[in-house]
């Protein structure tokens, strides 16, 4: 949990554009997403695993990359060689599986030269060398075309990406490491965004203000351990200050309350949007 101390030091960063060092970011930017993915793990309603891609300034930041998300970034006409960096909200197959395909793609498709930052919770390096082991052997002793960067991040820290700070908060979803919820901020604008989670308090302070904030609620109706269902989030709403809240990683059940969802005020992830933060 951050400190009070520690929320409003991400704040002043992320909202006033000043960097963890100190340094003053420029005033007025503006941020896109392209919801590239906003499905579950089993890809209900045909949508792909997770996958937000922000663009401020000239800078891409990727938020997750699940198994199937190289996939949906190819259908929507995407280049791989726009990315600046990767944030990994948790260590889950549907939020970070898809980044040993990434990692081949820049290499023997793209012919990537300029740097990648792959950032997200502690034990991010060893998990991320596993699951590359285990889907193409050998594939860790690479000779990259390109510098390969992996920051791991605890809850209350900050990192810096091309055009961007990172924060993160932990919640309540077991992945084999701390998962967190993730703040993006670009000196201008704020995208917040809870991973996979049930409800926790942390996802009021990762919000907190913020212009956009997308929420899991996987379940429409019964509660699900360590995810979020309709009515407990409905019944936090009130507590929640972001600008827009949008819904993803929606099951079956959750699918078949969009339209309840959107009459309480709440966007509703399709893969393929494009949207200002």
């Amino acid at each position: 949990m951050f400190s009070s101390d520690q929320l409003n030091d991400i704040r002043t960063a992320h909202e006033h554009g000043v960097r963890p060092e100190g340094t003053p970011v420029a005033k007025g930017k503006q941020m896109q997403l392209t919801v590239v993915g906003s499905g579950d793990a089993f890809g209900s309603g045909g949508r792909s695993n997770t996958c937000f891609k922000l663009d401020s300034d000239g800078h891409t930041l990727v938020v997750d990359f699940g198994a199937s998300a190289l996939v949906g970034w190819n259908r929507l006409g995407l280049a791989t060689a726009d990315i600046d960096a990767v944030a990994v909200s948790h260590l889950h197959g549907d939020h970070f599986g898809g980044l040993p395909f990434l990692l081949l793609e820049c290499q023997f498709v793209s012919a990537r030269t300029k740097p990648l930052t792959i950032v997200g919770p502690k034990g991010l390096r060893a998990r991320l060398e596993m699951a590359s082991e285990a889907l193409f052997p050998g594939m860790w002793a690479n000779r990259w075309s390109y510098p390969l960067n992996i920051v791991e991040m605890g809850p209350g820290e900050m990192r810096e990406t091309p055009g961007f700070q990172v924060s993160a908060l932990e919640v309540k979803h077991p992945s084999g490491a701390i998962a967190t919820a993730l703040r993006v901020g670009n000196g201008t604008k704020v995208f917040a965004y809870s991973g996979d989670t049930a409800w926790v308090e942390n996802l009021v302070r990762i919000s907190d203000h913020a212009d956009l904030f997308v929420v899991e609620c996987y379940s429409g109706d019964k509660p699900i351990p360590n995810h979020i269902d309709w009515p407990t989030l409905k019944a936090n709403l009130p507590k929640l200050n972001a600008r827009r809240i949008m819904v993803t990683h929606m099951g079956v059940t959750a699918l078949a309350r969009r339209d309840e969802m959107a009459a309480a005020g709440l966007q509703i992830a399709e893969d393929g949007n494009i949207l200002r933060v």
